[in-house]
């Protein structure tokens, strides 16, 4: 595989390619650092609609939504194989479906949770009516194992769990893996805003996600994050200039330096993109004008550079190289 993206390279030309986007499976993790080591003015970046899909599966692993999930398809699936029984669910449920496909296995269970989430109370009705109990289904074995699935409180407590965390991860995948924008410049304050909106839905009971956590955060950290990321962030003027502690996470400046010493390769403009920064951190120059503090949260990140960057020529560049690339391989698998 290094090899093979090797080749790739040399046909494009080395100093025509800032990053190269691969699945995150092991063969394409050893590719993707030979690929650094031989090149260093690339990024070998995984792919963050992968990434993410494997840190769904690791949190649908657990055994609370595993068991979830599983009653879930199972209700389904027996709903959804007698259309007598399909007939009399779209009775209660005033024709809504409980099934909608989407791109991933993980996205498709959050849909069939939220489904039945919002036909709870119907979904009993029909289990505890006179219609189920006189219907031969309610007298087959696994038509009582899926009644009392359905009357279970501890299944919808569940569900209700799931969707708190399930929810949020699924709107970065859909950042990461839509076409509206480049995510470069969003993916970083995603999965800070991800992680915040699951603590607000605890009301900051830590022990309810801190297992979720774990996971977020071992994926965030081995297989996920990359300097492009955060970059990215500090070089978007709708959260750079709306939070001050951005400049001042040494982190992130860190990262930044690294991108500067890696994509560019004269050392001479490496100095000058630095001495530039503070043209931006400080909104002098262009950075100031009226129209770019207006247009901060409204234009695209490399849009609002090309218009409001000539103040820090060399920054400009750079900052465009890097909010124009995506996070995402087309070609990756989907579940």
């Amino acid at each position: 595989m290094f090899e093979l993206l090797d080749k790739w390279v040399e046909q494009v030309g080395e100093e025509n390619v800032i990053q190269v986007i691969t699945d995150n499976y092991s063969s394409y993790v050893m590719a993707g650092r030979l690929l650094e080591l031989k090149r260093p003015h690339l990024y070998w970046t995984p792919c963050a609609a992968h990434c993410l899909d494997l840190m769904l599966e690791d949190i649908g692993k657990l055994p609370n939504i595993k068991r979830t999930l599983e009653r879930a398809i199972s209700l389904n699936g027996y709903i959804y194989n007698r259309s007598g029984l399909l007939n009399m669910m779209r009775r209660f449920t005033g024709q809504r479906e409980l099934l909608r496909p989407a791109k991933t296995r993980f996205a498709t269970a959050f849909i069939t949770l939220s489904r039945l989430h919002e036909q709870k109370n119907n979904l009993r009705k029909m289990f505890t009516s006179s219609n189920w109990s006189d219907s031969k289904w309610a007298k087959e074995q696994k038509g009582k194992i899926i009644g009392n699935i359905v009357l279970m409180p501890s299944f919808w407590n569940t569900i209700v769990f799931c969707l708190k965390v399930l929810g949020p991860l699924l709107r970065v995948l859909r950042l990461v893996d839509g076409e509206k924008k480049a995510p470069m410049g969003y993916i970083y304050e995603a999965m800070n805003r991800a992680k915040d909106t699951i603590v607000r839905s605890f009301n900051g009971n830590e022990e309810k996600y801190k297992e979720i956590f774990n996971i977020i955060d071992k994926s965030w950290e081995i297989r996920f994050h990359r300097p492009l990321h955060a970059v990215g962030y500090f070089l978007n003027p709708e959260f750079f200039y709306d939070k001050p502690e951005i400049e001042h996470d040494a982190e992130i400046m860190s990262d930044l330096y690294k991108c500067i010493l890696r994509l560019t390769r004269d050392p001479a403009k490496q100095e000058k993109v630095v001495a530039e920064v503070s043209l931006y951190t400080n909104a002098q120059g262009l950075f100031g004008n009226e129209l770019a503090i207006r247009t901060r949260k409204i234009r695209a990140p490399a849009e609002w550079w090309a218009a409001y960057g000539a103040s820090a020529p060399n920054l400009q560049r750079f900052a465009m190289k890097v909010l124009n690339l995506t996070c995402s391989a087309s070609g990756c698998e989907r579940n």
